[in-house]
């Protein structure tokens, strides 16, 4: 037995301390990721220290970006808003929904009824403390004109009534099995009563912003307190907005940061290799998409549309691009992790035969496709609207790529462009990515999809906690998106953040990488 496996038997046996072993394991040279691993199979727990600043490379900021949590858009102010902010309920690692400031949830028979107790004792950072007014008026900012992210899975909701300073009532349009995970959106977030004044945010969060430069950096304090335990252990957080991918991987090998996120994957060795940086990698719904508008010629034609599914090679995508840390997808949002996942539709696969047939019958010019790409979308999105290009011409199907600025682009291009670069990070329930992605109300509908059988099967899985029936409408909605919807979905990737090794906390999330952007509240630094 040499002295790495002597080393592992020890802490398999408790005969040494975490600090002890993992200095050993350096001193023989073993990776901190192989040792860290060693230790949680060991069951040994990490106990949270307090204080230190946590330095954070984002992606996904823009100079337009606000601290009104109806307009988030990206990576860097879902993490801000995170640590300002708490929400009603929250998806834990293993997607099941956690009570957060909705201490419990409680459905009538039929699911279109909710009673939920409003946890106590929880005060804002202004002094005031958590009632139920808070919580009506910070769901309400989501419902009826509202322009948020939020308002289309939240039009079921008929009403919200209070029932005492302590408990509120969910009323709604039609039954809701998945109403939990309808709350888990990120914008909806509590704010006191009557609050409008976002430039100053008050929330229930464990931190307060004290710098906040829209598109460049927020500097994050600790206020103190927190109510959950273990969370918010940081002293101070800064978030710098680098939204160049090759810019801000050489800015944490420098040293500049000690945390970031959506990982370039011909860099990951390159990183691996420094000795101090350790991958976090997490299974997805996270998805590149790539929607064209079904209202809008030439993608109002079935035929412009299949032509542009056949076009694209995804296999090829995946294995140039994203390798194993990716998988090829089929024009549907639903992961194969997720268990409503229609596993037998067949894979679409690249056939500039077919492509060229469906766009000869469609009539396509040669200058009726114009595709709109930005970097901002995702990291690869014009590499990967360029390999479309080739392999659409190939079929003799002409595209033009339109490279679209990174600032501004999810205001100026998105849900603006007929056909765009885009990115879903998936939901935690396959009735609530459907809502919000293609739903007929849904503000985020970038495909504009609506159709009234797609309602209808959307209405009775969301009515139904009978698992059999759940899977048939399901299973039908994701074959009419793959059949006729205006997504071109060719690939679901994995979350990739990276570390520096004095980072701990950070763990996988299948919902968002960085800790589903609560990086500042569960991470802490370890000296």
């Amino acid at each position: 037995m040499n002295q790495w496996e002597e080393l592992q038997v020890a802490a398999t046996n408790g005969r040494v301390s975490r600090r002890e072993f993992m200095r050993r394991a350096a001193a023989l040279g073993v990776a901190t990721s192989l040792a860290s691993g060693v230790l949680a199979k060991a069951g040994y727990a990490q106990t949270p220290v307090k204080g230190g600043n946590l330095r954070v490379g984002a992606a996904g900021g823009s100079t337009t970006d606000s601290m009104d949590v109806r307009t988030y858009l990206d990576t860097v102010m879902i993490n801000i808003s995170t640590s300002i902010f708490d929400g009603l309920v929250e998806v834990d690692d293993k997607n099941q929904i956690q009570p957060e400031l909705l201490e419990t949830l409680e459905p009538s028979d039929d699911a279109t009824e909710w009673v939920c107790n409003v946890r106590k004792g929880i005060t804002f950072s202004n002094g005031k403390t958590l009632d139920a007014d808070d919580i009506i008026y910070s769901i309400n900012l989501h419902r009826g004109e509202s322009k948020s992210g939020a308002a289309g899975p939240m039009k079921p909701i008929k009403d919200v009534v209070k029932m005492s300073q302590e408990q509120v009532k969910i009323v709604l349009e039609a039954p809701d099995a998945d109403l939990p995970y309808v709350l888990s959106d990120y914008h909806v977030l509590v704010v006191p009563n009557g609050f409008e004044d976002w430039a100053n945010p008050v929330g229930t969060g464990g931190y307060k912003a004290e710098v906040f430069d829209p598109g460049v950096r927020c500097i994050l304090t600790n206020r103190g307190g927190y109510w959950k335990e273990g969370r918010c252990n940081l002293e101070s957080a800064e978030i710098t907005v680098i939204n160049d991918d090759a810019a801000r991987m050489q800015s944490l090998l420098a040293g500049e940061f000690d945390v970031t996120h959506r990982v370039v994957v011909p860099l990951v060795d390159q990183l691996l290799a420094a000795g101090n940086l350790e991958l976090v990698q997490a299974a997805a719904g996270y998805h590149f998409n790539m929607p064209m508008m079904v209202d809008t010629k030439p993608y109002d034609n079935l035929d412009t549309r299949l032509a542009m599914k056949y076009a694209i090679n995804r296999a090829k995508l995946v294995e140039m691009m994203f390798g194993k840390y990716a998988r090829v997808g089929n024009d549907h949002p639903i992961p194969e992790s997720d268990p409503f996942h229609n596993n037998e539709l067949p894979q679409r696969q690249y056939d500039p035969e077919k492509a060229a047939f469906h766009a000869k019958k469609a009539g396509l010019g040669t200058a009726d496709v114009t595709l709109s790409a930005s970097d901002a979308a995702f990291n690869g999105a014009i590499d990967m609207s360029v390999l479309f290009q080739a392999t659409a011409g190939a079929a003799g199907i002409p595209v033009k790529v339109r490279r679209e600025p990174n600032d501004g682009f999810w205001d100026n291009v998105w849900l603006k462009a007929p056909f765009m670069t885009s990115y879903w990070g998936g939901r935690p329930a396959a009735t609530q990515m459907l809502a919000v992605a293609y739903g007929a109300q849904a503000p985020w509908n970038d495909t504009h999809w609506r159709v009234d059988a797609f309602e209808k099967l959307l209405a009775d899985a969301k009515a139904t906690t009978d698992h059999a029936k759940r899977k048939d409408y399901i299973w039908e909605m994701q074959r009419m998106l793959y059949a006729d919807g205006g997504a071109i979905i060719p690939l679901f990737k994995d979350w990739l953040d990276v570390h520096d090794v004095k980072v701990k906390g950070h763990t996988p999330h299948g919902m968002f990488d960085l800790c589903n952007s609560r990086i500042v509240q569960k991470a802490w630094i370890e000296a």
